[in-house]
């Protein structure tokens, strides 16, 4: 599982970008709020916005963590 090692929305705010600012300049749109409101993953085009904002690199980010059960190629 892929996850954020982050609150995507606390970094951005402590940058300057509340979200406020961010749904009046149209940065980033409702859903893609909502999603990381949600820590779900983001879009590739969103994750770049983020990046870009952020100064950072996506593994400065988001983190694997493996699943607990194996999948079927790994049973084999």
């Amino acid at each position: 599982m892929i996850k954020y090692k982050i609150d995507l929305i606390q970094a951005l705010k402590k940058i300057g970008y509340s979200t406020y600012k961010i749904r009046k300049e149209k940065i980033f749109n409702e859903s893609q709020l909502q999603q990381m409101r949600e820590h779900k993953l983001l879009a590739q085009d969103a994750l770049n916005k983020v990046c870009t904002l952020l100064n950072v690199q996506p593994g400065d980010i988001l983190e694997f963590i493996p699943d607990d059960e194996p999948n079927e190629s790994q049973a084999e």
